[in-house]
């Protein structure tokens, strides 16, 4: 069974975050949620959501497929201040494990905090691709560059979600798991 850990600071975007966490899921991915400082997280929009674990150190040394990245400016710039977090991350990218960021977590988080998009591709909420320097910002909702997924915001939660899906457990599994959830 596939791995997948979702990363949650204070003032995440509870739209980025709870998508991938129910479509991983429900595509049989066994999905951790780590809290950046804690168990209880709340949203950019006053929704408490239960971690299952608090983030540690010894969180980047477990073997995950995947690492998702929720936006929210907020939880973003928590994200990429906390040592854990980013440390997780960037053990995630060098294995050449999945890294997904979806808003203004790929300005912020992953070329901010973690200096990964050198010489990538990547797509982000709008404006924050001002922040980024030496990679290419492609305006599309959903971009996959190797192994980084990016995304533009909470609208696009639902395609970003069906294409970790898609790379972690198959196409055909993406295509029913969007058929299921009546994903366009």
């Amino acid at each position: 069974m596939k791995k997948a850990c979702v990363i949650l600071a204070e003032g995440f975007e509870e739209v980025e975050a709870i998508t991938p966490i129910d479509y991983l899921r429900r595509a049989g991915v066994e999905v951790t949620v780590l809290g950046v400082g804690g168990t209880s997280i709340r949203g950019s929009h006053d929704i408490r959501v239960e971690a299952e674990a608090a983030l540690d150190e010894g969180s980047a040394a477990k073997a995950w497929d995947c690492v998702v990245v929720p936006g929210g400016g907020v939880g973003a710039r928590n994200i990429a201040a906390s040592r854990e977090a980013v440390a997780l991350i960037r053990a995630q990218a060098a294995a050449g494990g999945l890294v997904a960021a979806i808003c203004a977590a790929p300005a912020v988080v992953l070329h901010g905090g973690c200096n990964l998009l050198q010489g990538r591709r990547f797509t982000g909420y709008p404006g924050t691709e001002a922040q980024v320097t030496g990679a290419t910002f492609v305006p599309d909702r959903v971009v996959i560059d190797g192994n980084l997924v990016t995304a533009r915001g909470a609208g696009c939660a639902g395609e970003f979600a069906r294409s970790v899906v898609s790379i972690l457990v198959g196409k055909e599994a993406a295509a029913d798991l969007a058929s299921k959830v009546l994903l366009a």
